[in-house]
C-alpha cells in the first residue's frame, strides 16, 4: 500500500519542525537525519509497485522543425520484479489509460486539444482505451544502466519498443518510509506510424507537421518489500 503523503513532503516538515523546536542545526547534523541512496546490494530483491506521486509519463514530437512539443499522461500503473543482484532478471509490466492524456492545452474553451488527439485519427481511444508495455528481457549495458526490451501494445497493434534505463538508487527503508525504495529514469521512442497513426506525419524531405518518432521520457519511484523491522 503506497503512502498517503509525498514521502518528499513528510521529509520536508520534519525538518521544519525540528527547526522550530530546536533551532536551526548545522547543515553536518541535518544531512545526517535524511535517508541516503544506498548502494544496490542494500536493496532488497522482490515486487515493487509504483509511487505514482513520484513518477511522471512523457511524450514529445517535434513540430514543424520548431519545437518538441511535450505532453503526458496522468493515470497509469506498473509493477516490477527487481532484484538488484541480478538487474537481467528485472520484469516491468505497464498499463496506461489512454483516456487520460493531458496536453495543457491553454484554452480549451478554444479548442479542445485533449479530446482532438483522443479521437480517430490520433490515440483513438473510446476504441482503445488502454496502452500496455510488457517487458521480456533486460540486458545490463553499463553500471546501473539497463536496455529493457518489450512489447508495446497501442490502438490494437503490438509492437518491439525498447528503453534506455537508468537506476537511480534505493535503500531498504527508513523510519519515515519503512518500505524499500528505488528510483529509475527511462528513455525509448517509437515511430508511430507503425501504430496506425499516421496523420500529420511530414513528406519525406519536409518538417511540415508532427514527426513520426515520438520519445518517451519516464521518471519513477517504486515501493517496494517493507523493513525486517517493520514486518515484525
Amino acid at each position: 500500500m503506497q503512502p498517503r503523503f509525498s514521502f518528499a513532503a513528510l521529509m520536508f516538515g520534519a525538518v521544519l519542525v525540528a527547526c522550530s523546536q530546536s533551532g536551526e542545526q548545522p547543515a553536518a547534523q541535518q544531512s545526517a537525519r535524511a535517508p541516503t541512496p544506498a548502494t544496490t546490494k542494500d536493496v532488497p530483491a522482490g515486487a515493487y509497485t509504483i509511487d505514482l506521486s513520484h513518477a511522471s509519463l512523457l511524450f514529445r514530437v517535434n513540430h514543424l522543425g520548431f519545437s518538441n512539443y511535450t505532453a503526458r499522461f496522468k493515470r497509469f500503473d506498473a509493477q516490477l520484479q527487481f532484484d538488484p543482484q541480478n538487474l537481467a532478471s528485472s520484469r516491468l509490466s505497464v498499463t496506461v489509460d489512454a483516456r487520460s492524456l493531458e496536453t495543457d492545452f491553454p484554452d480549451p474553451a478554444k479548442l479542445d486539444f485533449n479530446a482532438e488527439l483522443l479521437g480517430e485519427q490520433w490515440l483513438n481511444a473510446a476504441q482503445f482505451p488502454e496502452i500496455t508495455w510488457r517487458s521480456s528481457s533486460v540486458a545490463v549495458t553499463g553500471a546501473n544502466e539497463m536496455r529493457a526490451s518489450g512489447d508495446l501494445t497501442l490502438r490494437g497493434v503490438s509492437k518491439p519498443v525498447a528503453l534506455d534505463v537508468t537506476f537511480n538508487g534505493g535503500y531498504a527503508g527508513h523510519p519515515m518510509d519503512p518500505h524499500a525504495r528505488i528510483g529509475f529514469s527511462a528513455r525509448g521512442a517509437l515511430n508511430r506510424s507503425d501504430f496506425g497513426i499516421s496523420y500529420g506525419v511530414p513528406e519525406p524531405g519536409s518538417t511540415m507537421g508532427v514527426s513520426d518518432r515520438v520519445e518517451i521520457i519516464i521518471e519513477a519511484e517504486f515501493s517496494g518489500p517493507p523493513l525486517a523491522s517493520a514486518a515484525q
